[in-house]
């Protein structure tokens, strides 16, 4: 039996080669743009797709021209065995890129076990420099987790680490230079988006 998929196409006649992956909803920081006041209710693990799904779904979407695929949450890293499950991705024949979006707390001990997984990019959340801003955007978060996990990443080889920074008016938008000045002497690139 031969099997012939069409490519994916968007409404602009643009090739679709990238898949976007949650492999959670919940995460280790409580962001206020991200979580409403309160508790928000997370999917009991029977609903979330088990990695051998969600590694069947990737492979299924190969033939449609997906090449590209990037790791996302709630916060990827905090889901048990995402190392070995984004190790796996690497021999679907058709993958040519894998990457990870992460608030990088966890990743200063991750750094190098995700470079080894082949993991070629990191996009790391980071809203602040300012301890004081950074744990209140993160309601509680210690923003030199992220630097560190930012420095791991520069030692484990990755090629530019991009930060994505989102701003707001009152509470970090007088940070854009020094944000900026992060990539003048580092491999970093840094994009902001606005709230």
């Amino acid at each position: 039996m031969v099997h012939f998929f069409m490519p994916l196409i968007d409404p602009r006649n643009r090739r679709i080669d990238y898949l976007r992956v949650s492999v959670t909803d919940r995460c280790n920081l409580s962001c206020t743009y991200c979580k409403p006041p309160g508790r928000l209710k997370v999917l009991p693990h029977r609903d979330i797709l088990q990695y051998e799904e969600v590694h069947r779904l990737i492979s299924v979407a190969v033939p449609l021209g997906i090449s590209h695929v990037r790791i996302t949450g709630g916060e990827p890293l905090v889901r048990r065995g995402v190392v070995p499950f984004i190790a796996s991705l690497r021999n679907i024949s058709g993958i040519e890129d894998i990457s990870v979006t992460t608030n990088g707390v966890l990743l200063e001990e991750m750094a190098s076990g995700l470079r080894d997984a082949g993991i070629s990019r990191l996009n790391i959340s980071l809203d602040s420099l300012r301890p004081e801003t950074f744990s209140f955007i993160t309601r509680g978060g210690r923003v030199q987790k992220v630097l560190d996990g930012i420095a791991a990443a520069e030692a484990a080889g990755f090629p530019p680490v991009k930060i994505n920074m989102v701003v707001m008016r009152g509470i970090n938008d007088d940070e854009l230079l020094d944000f900026a000045a992060l990539t003048l002497h580092r491999p970093l690139t840094v994009r902001f988006i606005e709230y």
